[in-house]
């Protein structure tokens, strides 16, 4: 048979053929220069800056938040006495308040994937996928900018200065659910390896952020310019994803595959041929029974009946995420140097915590693409998953600062990095795996309904993590 890409109400199929069968198509249009790869790439960098530059920035907001406290502090909480040689000393009248940003940056972050994700099936319908992803674009740049002007704008109110970084956090990371979610349903469309170019990407993310930041400290300028340069780099980032997406329907590979989706959805066959264009090129029209066959046909399987099938992926991408989340950034981020004097002590985080993770998840994700161990029916992968909770007692051990239970048992940045290199290494490799063997389980017609299932899943894990890491950072 020969189908030609009509428009929506037209047939697909010609009545003129009795049987159809249909397998994969062979004719695949080539990605030339590796285009949409790279596009996709970019994607998926852009979906996690909001997440990352706020994350890998905590000790900033922080520090930023001390000082801010301290001047206040000053001006309306102390008082001050008179020493023997007329010198005016602070006496602190009540301690600073303690706001567990650490923690509230992480929560507030991640709960968003989870509130969107349920919302979804409502948004899908009701607004346009391009709305979606570039009006969240363009909220999450607007957002950005407006993090970088008001490094620029003075706040001696500390509680005044943390509502307004954490309402920031929230609102940009909710636009960036949004976007995420999306962008997961639209690289559902595309060949297997292009999920695994997405998820690099966003492994890449973090990478990113962690140099910027490198480069920000490593700069000869003041903290309040260092600091507003650093978040001028995700403005770019995004406006640079913005482009992407807008540049990304005229490329072959992807329309092809977005009609392809409709011809798989309104006709279940089993072999598809796609004639190239031509002056000839026939419409083809079907009878009204064999549509309703093959309607029926293409029904999909129910929520229930497909996460039967993935539940243990489902598992797996939760727990990893619980696990990751729950540490870090809240614990490990409170670590501090056995070497704190010179430049190292500056730099000891950005480097020893964020880059080191990132890198290391960037790789484990990257791996994949070559190395799938264990198999997706295998029983040693959930096992492999869940033995990752070893590493919480490992990281909550290490020289963390303020700490009030917990003794120190690794005090070396060595042994820190160490344990942080294969914690992030098991997560981005298991969260890759899972996420790309769960769509492999179902029917390919319910691969889409897997996709949003593992999404809600992955979105559920980095809930919970955030949620555990308050209790978890108390019990150091």
């Amino acid at each position: 048979i020969s189908l030609s890409l009509a428009p929506e109400g037209q047939s697909f199929v010609s009545a003129e053929t009795p049987n159809i069968t249909m397998t994969g198509r062979t004719d695949t249009p080539q990605d030339r220069f590796c285009l949409v790869g790279i596009f996709f790439f970019i994607l998926g960098l852009g979906t996690l800056l909001p997440w990352n530059f706020f994350m890998t920035a905590s000790l900033h907001i922080s520090n930023k938040m001390s000082l801010d406290g301290k001047e206040s502090e000053q001006n309306s909480l102390l008082t001050t006495c008179m020493t023997k040689d007329l010198k005016i000393k602070w006496v602190s009248a009540a301690p600073m308040k303690e706001y567990h940003f650490n923690n509230w940056m992480t929560f507030l972050s991640q709960l968003p994937l989870l509130v969107f994700t349920l919302l979804n099936s409502f948004m899908y319908q009701r607004i346009s996928e391009a709305i979606r992803i570039a009006g969240s674009l363009v909220f999450i740049l607007l957002l950005f900018i407006l993090t970088a002007v008001l490094v620029k704008v003075e706040m001696h109110e500390e509680d005044l200065f943390f509502s307004v970084t954490m309402a920031t956090i929230w609102f940009i990371n909710s636009f960036g659910a949004v976007l995420q979610g999306s962008l997961f349903g639209l690289v559902g469309l595309l060949p297997q390896k292009y999920s695994t170019v997405f998820m690099s990407g966003q492994g890449l993310a973090g990478t990113f952020a962690a140099i910027a930041m490198l480069l920000a400290k490593a700069s000869d300028a003041d903290p309040e310019s260092a600091a507003l340069g650093y978040f001028i780099t995700p403005c770019v980032g995004t406006l640079v994803t913005l482009l992407s997406y807008l540049l990304l329907p005229r490329l072959i590979l992807f329309p092809y595959n977005q009609k392809l989706k409709y011809i798989l959805v309104t006709f279940y066959v089993t072999k598809i041929y796609l004639p190239t264009q031509g002056e000839d090129e026939a419409k083809l029209e079907t009878s009204p029974d064999r549509s309703r066959q093959a309607d029926s046909s293409a029904e999909k399987a129910s929520v229930l009946e497909v996460f039967k099938k993935i539940w243990v992926m489902a598992f797996c991408v939760t727990f990893v995420f619980t696990v990751t989340l729950s540490v870090f950034p809240a614990v490990t981020v409170d670590v501090k140097t056995a070497f704190p004097h010179g430049k190292w002590g500056h730099i000891f985080i950005e480097v020893c915590c964020f880059l080191v993770f990132n890198i290391n998840d960037w790789i484990g994700r990257t791996v994949t693409t070559w190395i799938r161990w264990p198999g997706k029916e295998s029983r040693v992968f959930p096992a492999l998953v869940v033995s990752r909770v070893i590493f919480i007692p490992l990281l909550m051990l290490c020289n963390v600062q303020k700490r009030y239970y917990l003794p120190v048992a690794f005090s070396h940045d060595a042994i820190f990095t160490l344990i942080m290199a294969l914690f992030s290494l098991s997560s981005g490799y298991f969260v890759c795996l899972s996420m790309s063997y769960a769509p492999q389980l179902v029917e390919p017609k319910d691969a889409e309904t897997a996709g949003a299932l593992m999404t809600f899943f992955l979105a559920l894990g980095l809930s919970v993590g955030a949620a555990l890491s308050f209790l978890l950072r108390s019990l150091v």
